[in-house]
Formats: C-alpha cells, sequence, structure tokens
C-alpha cells in the first residue's frame, strides 16, 4: 500500500560542548625527512582502537585511519597522508562518538613509527553518556488540542476530539525515547520515523513535523527534546475506484471493502481490506491506496486496483509413490462457472491403487467472510485383496480470517468394502464443526507462534454386518514453533482423536483412524499404523495420537532458507487408549523455506519394521 505524503524535517542540533571537552591529538616526530626527494613513502601500519567494546567497532569500521588501512596497493597511504589522517583522528572520532551520546569524550592517537608496521593507536576515553531530561510534545493542525469551551460542542464533533484526544496519547506514549534513556542519533531518526507512520496510519496521511530538535547541555550530560507534529485534516473514506476487472463483478470488491463511505481513514482499514480481496483467490495481484492532494478534499476515493486469476485454469502433475507407484493428477479450477458468483475446484488422481476424484463449489466471500461451499469426494482403495469404494459429500458454511477460520458441515458417507469373504455396506450422517486459530509469525515460513485446530462431530452409522447406532467424535491438533539460540529452528506437533460410540456400532472403515505418511509418521507409508482384525486386514481404530519433535539448522549462512533437519516421530492407532503402543521413527531431513511454503525431504526409520522411507511434502501452517 502507498500514501503519496510528504514531510519535513527539522534538523538535527546540539548546543556546543563544554571547554573542557578537550580532544588530544599526540604529537609524534616527523617521518618525512628520511625521503628522498620527489619520492612518496608507502606506510604499512595497524590500527589499534582502545575504547570500550560496542563503541571500539564504530571507530574500526568508520574512523578513515580503519578504511584506508586495507586499500589496495595503489591506493595505500603515503607517510605524509597517514600523518594527516592521525591528526584528524580525534576530530573525526569525536563526532561519531556523538552520535552514540558521547558529548565530552577524550580522544588521543598515537603513532609507533619504531614499529614495522607502524602501529597506529587510538585511545578513547568517552566520558558520561548523555541521558535525555526532557520531552516536549505540541500539536497542530486537527490534532490540536481544544480550546476551553469544547464541552458544548455537538455530539459528534465531541466524538471526534475524544478520538483526536487518545491518538496524541497513544503518539507520547508510544514515544521510545523517555526521560532517562541514553540519547543515540540512529534511536532519534528511528523514533521520529515511527511517530510520522503511526499519525498517517491513523488518519493523517499528511501529518508531518513542523519542529524537532535536540538541545544537548555538554556540562551536565543531558539532552531536552522538542516536538512539534502538524497533523494536517483527518482524511476519510471515499467511494471505490475500481480498475482491472474482467470476468468478476464489482460486487465482488464492494461487499469486502468492510467501511462506509465518510469513515475516517486508517491504514488498517485498507490493509485488512485487501487481505479479504486476496483470501477470495479470485486475483493474482491487489493494490489498495488512497492519493490525498494537499488542498483536495478530505474525503478521498480508494483505488482498488486488481489483476484477475485466470477464470479457467488446468494444472497437471506426475508423481510416484513406493506405496502405490505412478500417479497423474489433474486440476481444474473455474473462477466463476456458467456465468454464476461461484467457484469451482475438480481434482482427479489416477493411480493402480488408490485412484480418486474430488469436487468443490463454493460461493464468494460475502461481507464477514462467510462462504456456502459443497463438497464431493468418490475414491478407491485396494489394500491386498479388499477393494473400498467411499463417497462422501458435504455442505456447510466457512468463515476464513487471518488467524482463525470456522466451518461446520453436514457430512454423508457411503462406504462400500469388498474381500474375498464378504461385501460390506456402511455409512454414517454426522453434523460437524471445526475451528482453527493460528498465532504465528508467517502461515507460509513459520518460525515463532502456534496453530491448534479442533473438530467436533455427532452422528449416526449404520452398517449391513454390525449393528447401526450414534457416535461423536473429536480431533485436535497442535502445532508449535520456536526460534532458538544459536539459529536453530525448533518444531513439534501432536494429534488426539477419538471416536465415541458403543463397541458394538458397525462404523464405515473410511471413518476410523490410521497412522502414518508425512503428516503423521514419517518412515512408514500413508495409513500404515493401525489394528488389523484376525486375518491380518487394516481395520482402522477408534483412538489415535501421534506426535513430532524436530530441529533445523541453517547449512551455509549464505543461503539461510536451504536447512538441514532432525526428526523423531511417534504415534499409533488402535480401538483403544489401553491398547495403543505408540511407534517410533527417525530421520534427517533438508529444508527449503520458499515463497510457497516449507519444501521438505526426508529421509525416515521406520524403528519397528527396520526400513527406510523417503518423504516429500510442503508444509504450510495449518
Amino acid at each position: 500500500m502507498s500514501l503519496s505524503a510528504c514531510s519535513g524535517l527539522a534538523p538535527f542540533s546540539r548546543q556546543a560542548a563544554a571547554p573542557d571537552a578537550k580532544v588530544q591529538a599526540a604529537t609524534a616526530p616527523s617521518d618525512s625527512a628520511s625521503a628522498p626527494q620527489g619520492v612518496r613513502m608507502v606506510a604499512e601500519y595497524t590500527l589499534n582502537v582502545q575504547a570500550p567494546s560496542e563503541l571500539r567497532e564504530l571507530l574500526t569500521e568508520n574512523l578513515d585511519l580503519a578504511r584506508f588501512r586495507n586499500a589496495p596497493a595503489d591506493q595505500r597511504l603515503g607517510t605524509q597522508e597517514l600523518a594527516r589522517l592521525s591528526a584528524a583522528a580525534p576530530q573525526q572520532a569525536q563526532s561519531l562518538l556523538e552520535t552514540e551520546g558521547y558529548f565530552n569524550a577524550r580522544v588521543t592517537v598515537d603513532r609507533d613509527l619504531t614499529q614495522t608496521p607502524i602501529v597506529v593507536t587510538v585511545k578513547v576515553d568517552p566520558g558520561p553518556r548523555t541521558t535525555i531530561k526532557n520531552v516536549t510534545f505540541s500539536f497542530s493542525g486537527e490534532l490540536a488540542p481544544p480550546e476551553s469551551g469544547s464541552a458544548s460542542l455537538p455530539a459528534p464533533q465531541q466524538a471526534a476530539q475524544q478520538q483526536a484526544e487518545q491518538l496524541r496519547s497513544a503518539l507520547q506514549g508510544s514515544w521510545p525515547l523517555k526521560n532517562g534513556a541514553p540519547f543515540v542519533q540512529g534511536a532519534w531518526s528511528n523514533a521520529k520515523t515511527a511517530l510520522l507512520g503511526q499519525a498517517r496510519a491513523k488518519g493523517y496521511p499528511q501529518a508531518r513535523l513542523e519542529q524537532s530538535a535536540v538541545h544537548v547541555d555538554a556540562e551536565t550530560n543531558s539532552a531536552e527534546i522538542e516536538l512539534q507534529l502538524d497533523s494536517g485534516p483527518l482524511f476519510r473514506l471515499g467511494e471505490l475506484h475500481i480498475t482491472g476487472l474482467k470476468n468478476q463483478p464489482p460486487e465482488v470488491i464492494e461487499r469486502l471493502s468492510g467501511y462506509t463511505p465518510g469513515d475516517p481513514y486508517s491504514e488498517q482499514a485498507l490493509l485488512d481490506f485487501q487481505e479479504r480481496l486476496v483470501k477470495t483467490t479470485l486475483f493474482d495481484n491487489v493494490n489498495i491506496t488512497i492519493r490525498p492532494e494537499p488542498d483536495g478534499p478530505v474525503q478521498t476515493p480508494v483505488w482498488v486496483e486488481v489483476r484477475e486469476a485466470p477464470r479457467q485454469q488446468l494444472t497437471t502433475s506426475l508423481g510416484y509413490s513406493s506405496g502405490n507407484g505412478p500417479r497423474v493428477g489433474l486440476d481444474y479450477t473455474n473462477r466463476r462457472p456458467f456465468g454464476l458468483n461461484l467457484r469451482s475446484r475438480f481434482k482427479m488422481n489416477v493411480s493402480q491403487e488408490n485412484p480418486s476424484l474430488d469436487w468443490e463449489l463454493s460461493s464468494h466471500p460475502r461481507t464477514d467472510m462467510q462462504r456456502d461451499l459443497a463438497a464431493l469426494y468418490l475414491e478407491r482403495v485396494v489394500e491386498d485383496a479388499k477393494v473400498s469404494i467411499n463417497l462422501r459429500a458435504r455442505l456447510g458454511r466457512l468463515r476464513e480470517t487471518g488467524a482463525d477460520d470456522r466451518i461446520y458441515y453436514l457430512e454423508v458417507l457411503r462406504a462400500h468394502e469388498t474381500d474375498p469373504q464378504q461385501q460390506i455396506n456402511s455409512g454414517a450422517v454426522s453434523a460437524n464443526i471445526q475451528w482453527t486459530r493460528r498465532r504465528v509469525d508467517s502461515t507460509l515460513k513459520p518460525t515463532t507462534g502456534y496453530t491448534a485446530s479442533l473438530l467436533l462431530g455427532l452422528g449416526r452409522a449404520d452398517n449391513t454386518i454390525a449393528n447401526s447406532g450414534t457416535f461423536g467424535r473429536s480431533e485436535l491438533t497442535l502445532h508449535g514453533y520456536q526460534l532458538l539460540p544459536g539459529g536453530w529452528y525448533g518444531s513439534a506437533r501432536t494429534n488426539w482423536s477419538e471416536i465415541f460410540s458403543r463397541d458394538d456400532v458397525g462404523l464405515p472403515e473410511a471413518l476410523r483412524y490410521r497412522a502414518g505418511g508425512d503428516e503423521s509418521v514419517r518412515g512408514y507409508n500413508l495409513r500404515d499404523l493401525g489394528p488389523v482384525d484376525s486375518d491380518g486386514n487394516a481395520t482402522g481404530g477408534r483412538v489415535m495420537w501421534t506426535g513430532s519433535l524436530e530441529l533445523a539448522h541453517a547449512l551455509t549462512a549464505k543461503l539461510p532458507d536451504l536447512q538441514g533437519a532432525a526428526f523423531v516421530d511417534a504415534g499409533q492407532a488402535a480401538m483403544g487408549w489401553s491398547t495403543l503402543h505408540p511407534t517410533v521413527a527417525t530421520g534427517l531431513g533438508l529444508r527449503y523455506r520458499s515463497p510457497l511454503g516449507t519444501l521438505r525431504l526426508d529421509f525416515a526409520h521406520a524403528h519397528a519394521t527396520g526400513n527406510w522411507r523417503l518423504h516429500f511434502s510442503v508444509a504450510v501452517a495449518m
């Protein structure tokens, strides 16, 4: 987002240093007398800066003596240039030290010409550091404090004055250079920039510093700050100006604006508007700005520039699984099927063991980011001599925000299972609700924070060879991310799932739990882990637990996004918690933190079988 606004800043000023702030340069005998007439003698020298550690780096990097020390041979200092730079070094060091708040520093420079190379020593006694004694704020423009008698103003004007008072208090409260804090030039510049940014983001895009000055008293090592902020007018959001639409109607954008014309401008309001449009997946690019003019109206239009995603998009993929062999994928998206304000997505996977079809139809988001959805999923699963055909249908409503999602839906499941001994028809009808909470620094490349997901369901199951009955289910998944000392990245994951029903209720196998796979227990194929019947056929469990711990570190400082990782996974599914005995897998992997998410390549060892398995996946915060 961009704001066309400018600011004039008053220059930094300081009071002259006290007379006793001496800067001394030690004298040295002339070193040019021995040079032949007309011959330039190159000075080989080393620099020794004797100063407190936090100041040593400042001087070592910025003094002219340091910059020319390792210059190419044709640019090295001669003995006369070295003498001149040595004489100028105390004053230059004094200027550098003042930026860190030391206005009474004593600096001496000594050249030891008896050594080869010459040793140049800069000795610094920084003296006391200047601290801030007082900060004076004043405001002009619409943020200026009201005159007496404002209590008799109409209610809308009183509300505006109250909001202005809250912002004045917030600006002064967030000012980082408090009384007693050290005065540092870099912190002073950053504080002014942050002050202007905060005022502009809260409705005053033409805010500028009418005055900004620092008065330093070197005798008392104190500084007084004076700031006068001219806020300019309070801008208000006006009508939308939309450009870039081709297939989608304007109301798709208008109903997600989240404001009413005349509302006070805030940068966050436009950022939230922009995020809502991005989450529709209807646009490849969104840019929202206001363009205030110095003498223009304070109710400024909001410019929305979009580049639509393709109305129809077809993606194909090829893959290979050690469990299911080769597979072909087809993904077709239509962002306005039949000219309706809907989005349709059709996915097909063709493989020898597990072909599937997945179709989802969803409405465009409403103002509150809720959208309706309908979905069908059909799969054929071949496991040894057993063949299962599962059909799921869902109808529900989804609300997505940046930090929290909620979906509630009705699901119908029908399953047909065939093996050499029998055929089983089963099914389930359930009502479900799922909450997802994200508190991470990045959903694509999280390093700190956590995500949590909770699913609750209630339904009824039927089965041709077992009793019908009601059931409930719960699934809790937690992910944690933490940046550790030494550049290490730590992550942890756990999942607890359970179906609540009588033991004699015939639950469809597609509803029961199995563990194993990329996001479960690596080292095992997808859904490899779980209970089996008397013939050794997998049946799925009524409870499941999985967990994982992982440490990752950059392989090289030049490529911090390429990381090596070590992990341990554990988990199992069972008919009850008393019979659940987790199996363990360990392994090593590579991570590449790409803009699309973290690409993971893992080589995992399944301790129960002794087998090694290669896993490749893309990880994002759920």
